[in-house]
């Protein structure tokens, strides 16, 4: 067996999941060229919510944070997340889009993209795939993993199967909520790993204290590579402990072969940020509790967050516990859809309307309703007829391919945002997140004429 290598989360989903998202990017850089000395297989950097947060909650352009990283790394592959149609906003995009985006990411200083769709559907990932063949990245097809009447490990490994197929390098169970148990872990990686040939890996979250376990019964059963945070920002809804695997696995067949003595030095640099965000009130101890409810209902932290401030906005907190209830009722009139973004935001807001309305589907969101239509793929099991003509009425269901439907955007957008752009990679801001890149590019230029005179110059490397 070969030696378990590690994917390190604190640059990207370890924040997200634990301070949503605000780690910035000088808070990162001083450790990153000793980072780059561990030995770790990749470093989890960019992508997922990181994008939206540098420009909405930041001031940063996201684009610099990824050519800052790579300048300071230069040994450890650099990976991120990618959610295929929607790339790392809430909607479709355009084929021209996503290719476009892919472009840049890797032109910018990614290797890896781990590539997933919420709903499973392959003709989501098939874009993103081919552009990033076509770019000489990494292509890491991940699985939205799941637990429902229509979902089985058989099923996932035959899915696996099929993005190998399309073109994938390596394979990620994505196991957004902490749902994944370690006997269930050894049999979903024994059988992936005899339909395919390429790398398995496995992502997963604390959230129901079972990813330490989780983990070692999936390398026993001979996954590749596991996702792991350096322990200041491990645990609660974020990854298990880098040095806890690294030392549960040394001396053994599955070695590491990382120096617990080289973490001890990353460990020390991310404790007093930790104590930073506990004392800003940013890191909130909540996250930090083992939740076994996200078992029963299948709802990964940042959703149960989202439930409760929506609660509390209508005066209704004490329905918690119905509305998570009635989130496996919705879910399964839609279709079985796997509860990660976006469909966990909209399975999770219509149980709330389902509750306070006090009659089910009285209130349709305009996303659920989309859901239903099939605007987002299709969903793991046929929606009822008759369910979806009372959500939708006499709208046409979407049978094919979202995107299909989809004019190429590119070149508009691109005429949209001349004014602002100082870089090619403006328009792809733009085109994910219009309103708020307009305030970051505002924010910008204030910085580049009003305060520093000469930092346009620095700029023009990269202008359109």
């Amino acid at each position: 067996m070969a030696k378990v290598k590690i994917c390190e989360t604190v640059l990207r989903d370890s924040h997200q999941s634990l301070i949503a998202t605000r780690m910035t990017t000088e808070q990162m850089l001083p450790i990153l060229e000793q980072m780059d000395k561990v030995g770790y297989y990749s470093l989890e950097a960019w992508g997922g919510a990181t994008f939206d947060a540098c420009l909405r909650f930041l001031d940063e352009d996201p684009w610099e944070r990824l050519r800052k990283i790579r300048d300071k790394v230069k040994n450890t592959k650099l990976q991120m997340l990618f959610r295929g149609q929607n790339i790392l906003g809430y909607r479709h995009y355009a084929d021209d889009v996503v290719e476009y985006f892919v472009q840049k990411s890797i032109a910018n200083g990614i290797d890896i993209i781990r590539i997933f769709d919420a709903l499973n559907d392959p003709r989501n990932l098939k874009t993103a795939i081919d552009a990033t063949i076509k770019e000489g990245g990494h292509v890491q097809a991940a699985i939205s993993y799941t637990t429902s009447p229509a979902h089985s490990n058989e099923g996932f490994a035959e899915y696996a199967k099929q993005l190998e197929e399309m073109g994938a390098n390596s394979i990620c169970i994505k196991d957004m909520a902490g749902l994944l148990k370690p006997y269930d872990a050894y049999e979903l990686v024994s059988l992936i790993k005899q339909k395919v040939s390429i790398p398995v890996e496995l992502h997963t979250h604390y959230t129901s204290g079972l990813a330490s376990m989780t983990v070692m019964k999936a390398v026993e059963a001979g996954v590749d590579i596991v996702d792991t945070a350096i322990s200041p920002f491990a645990m609660g809804t974020s990854q298990p402990p880098t040095e806890s695997i690294v030392a549960a696995l040394a001396g053994t067949e599955y070695d590491t072969g990382l120096n617990l003595a080289e973490l001890d030095k990353v460990c020390k640099y991310f404790t007093p940020l930790r104590e930073q965000f506990l004392a800003s009130g940013q890191l909130d101890p909540k996250v930090l509790k083992v939740n076994v409810n996200a078992l029963l209902y299948q709802v990964p932290g940042g959703m149960l967050s989202n439930l409760i401030s929506q609660l509390k906005q209508a005066g209704k907190s004490d329905k918690l516990d119905e509305v998570l209830a009635e989130v496996p009722n919705v879910r399964r009139d839609a279709g079985y859809p796997p509860l990660v973004t976006p469909s966990s935001q909209i399975v999770g807001t219509q149980a709330v309307f389902n509750v306070i309305g006090g009659e089910r589907y009285k209130m349709v969101t305009k996303e659920f309703k989309g859901l239903v239509r099939g605007e987002y793929g299709k969903t793991p099991v046929d929606i009822d007829p008759e369910f979806r003509k009372k959500i939708i009425g006499d709208e046409e269901p979407i049978l094919g391919r979202p995107a299909d439907s989809l004019k190429p955007e590119l070149d508009i957008l691109r005429e949209k945002v001349k004014p602002w752009a100082i870089q090619e990679e403006d328009v792809l801001s733009y085109a994910l997140f219009e309103q708020v890149a307009l305030k970051f590019f505002e924010s910008r230029k204030a910085k580049l004429y009003g305060l520093d005179k000469n930092a346009d110059s620095e700029h023009k490397i990269h202008s359109v």
